[in-house]
């Protein structure tokens, strides 16, 4: 499942593949429409500079965050701070709205049009997902090319890859590929 919070840490792409490439994509104008339309967000593109460094330091610090989380860590007081840091400066107001269904609830919508309004709503997307009691779904992928932060969905809380049909297809030919490599180290061995 695709989080707010994980599309924006997932914007430093790498090559899962293990080509050694990598990507920063908060620089992109078509990286940042298509990542405002996705979550129905306002702010200027293409973006500033200034905006776009706001936007690599929190990303900084949220990956940080969210690799301690997967490794079983637990958010402290300066972690909650950091996430309010960034939620203070973006306003909000409530509206009533009819979802799909027709049903009406009460929901928060973004009052400005920029970028750190941006930030404030994927801090507060990051901090909703732990105060619910999710951050133990909080996952890297175990390809380590990859480096991909995902929200685990699964009902048992074990996926270990971004996409199974990927990274997990992925290191399981490698993983096979060391069998017999080593198979045939060894019959090597053997025979001298």
């Amino acid at each position: 499942m695709e989080t707010l919070w994980s599309d924006f840490i997932n914007s430093e792409w790498h090559d899962w593949k293990g080509g050694g490439r990598s990507e920063d994509r908060l620089e992109k104008p078509s990286w940042q429409s298509g990542f405002l339309n996705d979550w129905r967000l306002r702010a200027p593109v293409p973006a500033a500079d200034d905006d776009i460094a706001a936007m690599r330091e929190f990303r900084e610090k949220l990956h940080a965050l969210a690799v301690d989380l997967a490794g079983g860590g637990e958010m402290g007081e300066g972690a909650w701070h950091l996430l309010n840091q960034y939620m203070k400066p973006g306003t909000v107001y409530r509206e009533f709205a009819a979802d799909r269904e027709g049903s009406v609830k009460l929901q928060y919508r973004p009052a400005m049009a920029e970028w750190r309004q941006v930030l404030a709503e994927v801090a507060a997307s990051f901090g909703q997902t732990v105060s619910q009691g999710e951050a133990g779904r909080i996952r890297v992928c175990d390809n380590p090319d990859c480096r991909w932060i995902f929200y685990d969905d699964t009902r048992n809380r074990t996926k270990k890859y971004c996409d199974d049909k990927m990274c997990g297809n992925l290191m399981k030919v490698r993983r096979f590929r060391a069998r017999k490599k080593a198979e045939q180290n060894s019959d090597g061995d053997a025979e001298a």
